[in-house]
């Protein structure tokens, strides 16, 4: 599935060279979103592209505002060599819809809530999709369309978001790779 996004200016940030800014968005910001940036961030640098691609998260509800990740996702995404501890939990604000290229939702509530607060602009509505559509078909998640939430489940449900967003960013890095390539090649 291929999605085309816009070079856009971003934010005036010294410290960033990013030329894309993608952000995970659940409800809380405090399981599926903060695991997928956390996920996403580290096969970004393992693809050579985290000077050039940005990734955040959010929360469509402001539950834990300047909380950090739940302990079960930070243990669960600890074992596999993901740290999340320096994240903070933020609810999704007006501005994200024009700073990020790319705004995923992990189900399809939160996926509604961002098409309900994104202005009517079809230039900003369609950077809404939902992580799920970067599984690729060959995974063994392919066809899954959302990504639970562990939040009131055992370990294994932590374990079972861990193996969705894995495969779902795989797909998401190649995506990205070739949306970058064709803005322009890294200086």
């Amino acid at each position: 599935m291929a999605f085309f996004f816009q070079s856009r200016s971003r934010p005036s940030n010294a410290q960033s060279t990013a030329r894309m800014r993608v952000l995970m968005v659940c409800m809380g910001n405090i399981c599926r979103s903060p695991t997928a940036e956390g996920v996403l961030r580290h096969k970004l640098a393992q693809a050579g592209l985290a000077d050039v691609i940005e990734v955040d998260s959010a929360g469509t509800h402001a539950y834990h505002v300047g909380s950090p990740p739940d302990q079960r996702s930070q243990q669960a995404a600890r074992k596999r060599g993901y740290d999340l501890s320096q994240q903070r939990a933020r609810k999704v604000q007006a501005q994200d819809f024009q700073q990020f290229d790319l705004l995923l939702a992990m189900d399809w509530d939160n996926l509604a809530l961002l098409e309900e607060n994104c202005p009517q602009d079809p230039a900003l509505r369609c950077k809404l999709k939902r992580l799920t559509e970067f599984v690729a078909s060959t995974s063994p998640h392919a066809g899954a369309e959302v990504v639970p939430d562990p939040y009131y489940g055992g370990p294994a449900g932590f374990e079972f978001v861990l193996d969705l967003v894995e495969h779902a960013c795989d797909g998401l890095v190649e995506h990205l790779r070739q949306v970058v390539g064709s803005v322009g090649s890294k200086p």
